[in-house]
């Protein structure tokens, strides 16, 4: 068995590659640097039999450009694909979900992993607000989500990369908590002692500011919708109705604390 890691340095790749080494298992990287970090290996000719999938960031329709490259790894003898998905996408949507649907379609051995809102986003794309602004911006009001981290996806990951039989079903994955980002901010004002707002803004400027960050405007209309359905209460409903799901053991404080320097003005 050896395992290809697509975007094998990046969020959820990175924790997944630990754990594939520290559990002494075959694996490749493939990362946009076309490099792995030690002591981890890049593509090379070897005998893949599964893949773990993420879609190229920033795509309204990831389907035309992945879609090859899972036929071709068929016809190299992979037999079971692990994608990322989100929360939001079902099987047939955009983004990840035509993908999801064909790996259903072509009989493949495969788990979608379905994870709610990233811990670490916070640590990423709103790292400035807050070290600079001393806020959050979203669209999704008072609605609550369950923010999950990238160690809690890997580890599902690493279970469906590894599991006898393929699971071959979709799981949605959620952080241990309910928060608002209210309340993110409120716990980011107690951790780093200085007053953090969340500023709630209407759907049609956080779309400006998506298209204004070069996203397509069906993209940033997706993404739009996906802080809209969490301020209408879906993900809430998803956590609380779902059968298939996973609840991480990562806690938001966790990530804050351990990560507080990100946000300290230097």
């Amino acid at each position: 068995m050896t395992t290809l890691v697509i975007g094998g340095t990046g969020k959820t790749g990175a924790p997944l590659s630990k754990l594939l080494h520290a559990a002494n298992l075959p694996f490749l990287i493939a990362s946009r640097s076309g490099k792995a970090p030690e002591p981890y290996k890049a593509v090379t000719n070897a005998n893949i039999d599964r893949m773990y999938i993420i879609g190229p960031a920033r795509v309204y329709e990831p389907f035309p450009i992945v879609k090859p490259f899972i036929d071709l790894a068929r016809s190299k003898g992979v037999k079971r694909f692990v994608l990322l998905s989100t929360s939001q996408d079902e099987a047939g949507d955009p983004l990840q979900g035509a993908l999801h649907q064909y790996l259903i379609d072509i009989r493949v051995e495969y788990t979608v992993l379905r994870p709610s809102w990233f811990q670490q986003n916070f640590g990423d794309i709103l790292t400035a607000g807050i070290r600079d602004g001393n806020q959050t911006v979203s669209a999704t009001g008072d609605g609550r989500t369950l923010f999950v981290s990238t160690e809690d996806i890997a580890e599902v990951a690493f279970g469906a990369l590894t599991a006898e039989p393929s699971l071959n079903k979709d799981i949605l994955i959620f952080g241990p908590e309910l928060f608002s980002n209210d309340d993110v901010a409120e716990l980011f004002s107690s951790i780093l002692g200085r007053k953090i707002t969340h500023q709630k803004i209407p759907i049609e400027a956080l779309e400006k500011t998506f298209l204004g960050i070069g996203l397509s405007q069906q993209y940033a209309q997706v993404l739009g919708k996906f802080e809209t359905n969490v301020s209408n209460g879906l993900e809430e409903e998803k956590f609380k109705s779902s059968v298939d799901k996973v609840i991480g053991k990562h806690t938001m404080e966790e990530y804050i604390r351990a990560n507080r320097d990100l946000w300290v003005k230097q």
